[in-house]
């Protein structure tokens, strides 16, 4: 799994990818990660987002969940 998919997973206190997506797959936000390498800003996002706005980097690299898992 994903690195960043696995931090994701940690911080939004699921014990698993599958309890997560169980959690997220039907509802209309996703947790979502910035992907570059030493940030960890995480946010709530649309299912489908591949390059949302990082408050931190201030780069367009938030991914949600869905998407680094490969479901969108």
């Amino acid at each position: 799994m994903n690195a960043k998919l696995d931090e994701l997973v940690e911080s939004e206190g699921y014990d698993c990818l599958e309890e997560l997506l169980e959690a997220v797959i039907l509802d209309s936000v996703s947790p979502g990660i910035c992907v570059n390498p030493g940030c960890d800003y995480t946010t709530e996002v649309e299912p489908d987002q591949n390059g949302g706005y990082c408050e931190v980097c201030r780069t367009q690299a938030v991914k949600s969940a869905l998407i680094l898992a490969g479901l969108i």
